[in-house]
């Protein structure tokens, strides 16, 4: 039986939604193949939790006591678990991990080198300003790029925190400084109006395998972390569209993932407008929490989690 860590906590703010996605990740690991233990991440170090104590981990060779690990199924959505830097440091001690490379994490975990990478390749994108931490603001020359309203948020953040939908010019600069308080760059983007939808994936041994398309439809201005984690948003899975729309998202994930090799589950943003998917961003370590939308996918196919977790660690030890 191969030793599995199940790796939560993080350095952001989405260390809560991480332990969530762990928790589900834990119960439904397949045990006649894993033994699942959870390792967590975050300020106070490095600490697995096995049978019932909490012990510290060498971080030399990713092991604690005579336990040593197979796999890393990583669930730290940020830093350190979706930015490339754990990836790296398993690339290191050689022990595979449930998610996309080291370089892929670290170009998409960046959402404005990453759309401006994917728009190369024909992906379209909102307009879109970058500002970087003490760099003079110019609200008139950023507004006369984007217009209004305009969405400002972090460049290196998740789950909606930091996020700002902006309806005057003179909102832009707290907006900006709120976003840079959550990430170290901001991102000001064009809004885009239109139906919100959004597309998981996962690896099989036969390749990536596309989920249904979610419609999210929020009770708020946007979605934002209420209505992602607190119930203020409807998420309707399967997205009522018509068959040459659903096909066009389908189509743009499958060239998403094609263009940045994207291995382990994932999940792609759009924006319908004039009935073009317009690439939002891409999470390459999605909240698995039984308020996320992946586990409402699967079950929609009837695919357990337990099933698709199996094949994404088959593709990662293989």
């Amino acid at each position: 039986m191969k030793n599995i860590a199940i790796i939560e906590g993080g350095y952001s703010h989405e260390r809560v939604i991480s332990l969530q996605s762990a928790e589900t990740v834990f119960q439904n690991i397949d045990r006649e193949k894993y033994l699942p233990i959870k390792v967590r991440i975050d300020e106070e170090g490095w600490f697995a939790y096995h049978e019932g104590k909490k012990i510290e981990i060498n971080r030399n060779d990713f092991s604690f006591g005579t336990i040593k690990f197979d796999i890393a199924f990583i669930v730290i959505h940020g830093t350190p678990g979706e930015d490339g830097k754990l990836q790296a440091y398993f690339d290191m001690v050689n022990i595979p991990y449930s998610t996309c490379s080291q370089l892929v994490a670290t170009l998409t975990f960046n959402k404005f080198v990453c759309n401006q990478y994917l728009k190369n390749f024909g992906i379209k994108i909102a307009e879109a300003v970058l500002i970087r931490k003490n760099e003079t603001i110019n609200s008139a020359a950023i507004i006369g790029k984007v217009g209004l309203p305009c969405f400002v948020k972090p460049a290196d953040g998740g789950s909606s925190f930091g996020v700002t939908k902006v309806k005057v010019e003179g909102e832009l600069e707290a907006a900006i400084n709120l976003a840079l308080a959550h990430g170290t760059q901001a991102i000001i983007e064009s809004y885009l109006k239109g139906r919100e939808v959004t597309n998981g994936i996962y690896s099989t041994k036969n390749g990536i395998h596309v989920l249904p398309i979610t419609e999210i439809v929020s009770e708020n201005d946007f979605f934002d972390f209420d209505a992602k984690y607190n119930g203020e948003s409807n998420e309707i899975t399967p997205a009522d569209l018509p068959d040459d729309i659903a096909n066009k998202v389908k189509s743009c994930t499958k060239k998403i993932v094609e263009i940045l090799d994207l291995k382990g589950i994932a999940r792609a943003d759009y924006i319908l407008q004039n009935n073009e998917p317009y690439f939002i961003e891409i999470n390459t370590v999605p909240g698995l929490s039984s308020a996320s939308i992946i586990p409402q996918m699967a079950a929609y196919e009837g695919i357990s989690l337990t099933q698709l977790f199996n094949e994404v660690i088959e593709v990662a030890i293989q």
